[in-house]
């Protein structure tokens, strides 16, 4: 089904640009319907891409899902051709999930020839397991968005093979050097954010001081993002806990905004707070939208993630002026500039996350926070993004920008 030529956009056809080309064909595939930093991402390159160069095409794997509802909510229309196999989320994707993508193959093979896609842009772990090997059968280059840890298995043994081009988020998260890597076609372009996102931070503030019910004093601590292992939400029950027994006589709240994809994150976390006794100390606030409005509410951003290779939220809270507590791990330390603009502590460690964010809490977090602003607007702007990704895009095709 040739879905290119029914939903293309009055802005895009078979017409040559003022470059002397045709737009380029870009299939954007998406694997299952956790919305995660990925989609967001995505969805900010989409919305700036150059349609009289570029001619993009999402596909989606439900099309009444939250993936396909988040993109169509900013006017991008979605398909979804045929059913492929979902694959597990947030987990090692063993053998047999492979053997259900290779046996999908035919169809998403006659779907890139059919609407001449000429690159296939990945963007996380199950999408590149799902569509790397079609791409490269359909003849399309295949721009491999990493995303993940740098021993990631896909990036070490796959990504050598079957990625034309491989973008990373963060310096932490390229493929390592050595005989077989894809290091050598490897670039870092950092995830784009709006940096003209202003928020009241005294006004959110107060709003969230009355729904809580706590006192104006009461220092605000949050986590922002999925409950997975790997951004440590039991780690930062444990830290909320330490600064109440470190600081027994301080109103202290810890806010975990955000929802657990599987139930047995949610059942461990549960158990931690009923074992700390933080009935009165924590909330867990669930999955909310605007999520930069809630973490510029707060006082404090507490980033507990472990190996985590760019976090959003980081940036969220560098860009409207929330002050950052975040273990020296992954890319946390390229982000907050080495501890220069926000505070790095010791990873998998409670108490140094406590100590940290009870002494910045009484420190001048307005310097710091600006400081981390100001440094923000510089390195992750949409406009930024959207032009290496589309310089990406021509050097994959062997055409000037």
């Amino acid at each position: 089904m040739n879905v290119m030529a029914q939903h293309a956009s009055s802005r895009i056809g078979p017409e040559e640009t003022a470059a002397g080309g045709k737009p380029l064909r870009i299939c954007f595939p998406f694997t299952g319907d956790a919305i995660g930093g990925s989609h967001l991402s995505a969805l900010g390159l989409l919305c700036e891409l150059d349609r009289e160069r570029f001619q993009p095409l999402v596909v989606v794997q439900y099309p009444d899902g939250k993936i396909a509802r988040l993109f169509r909510e900013h006017g991008i229309e979605v398909v979804c051709p045929f059913d492929w196999p979902e694959l597990p989320f947030n987990q090692r994707i063993g053998l047999n999930a492979i053997k259900a993508a290779i046996a999908q193959l035919g169809p998403q093979i006659r779907f890139l020839r059919e609407n001449r896609i000429d690159i296939v842009h990945s963007n996380d772990g199950r999408t590149h397991v799902a569509w790397a090997l079609a791409a490269k059968a359909a003849g399309a280059k295949l721009l491999w968005h990493h995303r993940g840890n740098p021993d990631a298995r896909g990036l070490r043994y796959a990504a050598p093979l079957l990625a034309d081009r491989v973008l990373t988020v963060s310096e932490f998260a390229l493929p390592r050097p050595g005989l077989f890597s894809a290091a050598n076609k490897a670039q870092v372009v950092h995830s784009p954010f709006d940096t003209d996102i202003r928020v009241n931070r005294a006004e959110a503030r107060a709003a969230l001081i009355k729904e809580l019910g706590v006192p104006p004093e009461t220092l605000l601590v949050a986590y922002s993002g999925v409950f997975v292992d790997r951004k440590r939400p039991l780690l930062f029950i444990d830290a909320i806990r330490r600064m109440r027994e470190l600081a027994p006589d301080r109103p202290v709240m810890g806010l975990m905004f955000g929802a657990a994809e599987v139930p047995e994150m949610d059942e461990a976390m549960q158990a931690r707070i009923a074992e700390s006794g933080l009935g009165d100390t924590l909330r867990l606030m669930g999955w909310r939208t605007n999520g930069t409005y809630w973490i510029a509410a707060s006082d404090v951003l507490m980033i507990p993630a472990v190996d985590e290779p760019f976090g959003r939220t980081l940036v969220e809270a560098m860009l409207v002026g929330t002050p950052i507590v975040a273990t020296r791990s992954g890319g946390n330390v390229e982000a907050l500039r080495d501890g220069d603009i926000g505070k790095l502590v010791e990873p998998e460690n409670p108490t140094a996350l406590a100590e940290a964010t009870l002494a910045l809490a009484e420190s001048d977090m307005r310097a710091l926070a600006e400081k981390a602003r100001t440094d923000a607007l510089t390195r992750f702007g949409i406009d930024l993004h959207c032009r290496q990704v589309s310089q990406a895009y021509d050097s994959m095709m062997g055409r000037r920008g």
